[in-house]
């Protein structure tokens, strides 16, 4: 009798169990909603802070490092070089004025590659 009582309480259960489940079913494949979606951003080490003087003229782009006094061509891949032009001569107003910057960007060979940059002093201007 023991038995019967075990079993049938066994019964009952996954009767119990199994009503409550519920499946979705769709023909419709369903959208991976954005936030599920994982995106690896892989930061390069080689990306640094440079300090020093943006200088502007004759259609090259100068940059002269504070700390190693070196020169480097800069390089502005996600910028509107038009636009870079027309904002360092409204702020310099003329060509060769250097303009105190800080350059976040990778050193290859004699080319900096300008992720972003702060334009931090105006030679001259006091301001």
């Amino acid at each position: 009798m023991k038995d019967l009582r075990f079993q049938i309480l066994v019964f009952c259960s996954v009767i119990l169990f199994s009503c409550s489940v519920q499946l979705k079913t769709s023909a419709e494949p369903e959208k991976t909603p954005k936030e599920s979606v994982i995106q690896i951003i892989e930061e390069n080490a080689d990306e640094n802070k440079y300090i020093g003087w943006w200088v502007y003229g004759e259609g090259q782009h100068i940059f002269k490092d504070e700390a190693t006094l070196g020169e480097f061509d800069l390089v502005f891949p996600n910028e509107n070089m038009e636009e870079l032009v027309s904002l360092y001569l409204s702020i310099c107003e003329m060509e060769y004025f250097p303009m105190e910057c800080i350059m976040q960007g990778r050193l290859q060979n004699d080319t900096l590659e300008v992720a972003d940059f702060e334009i931090t002093y105006i030679q001259g201007c006091g301001e």
